[in-house]
């Protein structure tokens, strides 16, 4: 038991210390890019040795690729759990796609930095880490093509909707929508955002019941 106990604690710990490294690399490489940020800021920003940087992670590649797993993973549980949550609730499909849209915005509101670097990448070919980039993109997308699938089959959503096209339009719709409101428009409130990007899911811009 106190075998158990011990191993519980440290895994808690690394936990926490790779969280630490995982922030500060973020926050370095928004500032300053992936190529120009070292291993020995990082490991300074985060308040840690260098060889504790090593010891958690293989390389500076490795940390960022496993921080691009890190979170997205986060992204894709809360899109999970939003449509999960409506679902208990008896709400609709369009109701659960609505509820990712704000669980979408309030990642980004809190992880900005990663989300900027986020999409970034998206738009790289050259990079060691692309392959991981596409799988976890897919595993966001694919809790939104989910959800339109379930909608399709109960007859809620258009047998015509092109499923994982639309899944992706709406994930981008919600990535370049947040990212426009957090470096142009910071003013504007998130259910402000939330409301303008639920008028469009809704089919409602142009101005017909």
């Amino acid at each position: 038991m106190e075998r158990s106990s011990a191993a519980s604690g440290g895994s808690t710990r690394r936990e926490a210390t790779r969280q630490k490294l995982y922030e500060a690399a973020v926050t370095l490489i928004a500032e300053q890019g992936f190529s120009a940020t070292t291993v020995d800021e990082i490991a300074e920003r985060a308040g840690v040795a260098k060889g504790t940087v090593y010891y958690n992670f293989a390389s500076k590649s490795v940390l960022f690729e496993e921080l691009l797993r890190h979170g997205v993973g986060l992204l894709t549980a809360s899109l999970r759990a939003a449509a999960e949550a409506t679902a208990e609730r008896g709400g609709t499909r369009v109701d659960a796609l609505d509820a990712m849209i704000r669980a979408g915005l309030v990642f980004i509101d809190r992880y900005p930095a990663f989300t900027q670097l986020y999409v970034a990448e998206l738009w790289r070919t050259n990079r060691a880490w692309q392959d991981t980039l596409m799988v976890v993109r897919q595993e966001a997308v694919a809790v939104v093509e989910d959800v339109l699938r379930e909608g399709v089959a109960n007859g809620e959503l258009s047998e015509e909707i092109d499923v994982p096209l639309t899944a992706a339009a709406l994930v981008g719709m919600v990535l370049v929508a947040a990212l426009d409101w957090k470096s142009f428009q910071p003013e504007r409130s998130l259910d402000d955002v939330h409301a303008a990007l639920s008028r469009l899911l809704q089919g409602r811009v142009s101005g017909r019941p």
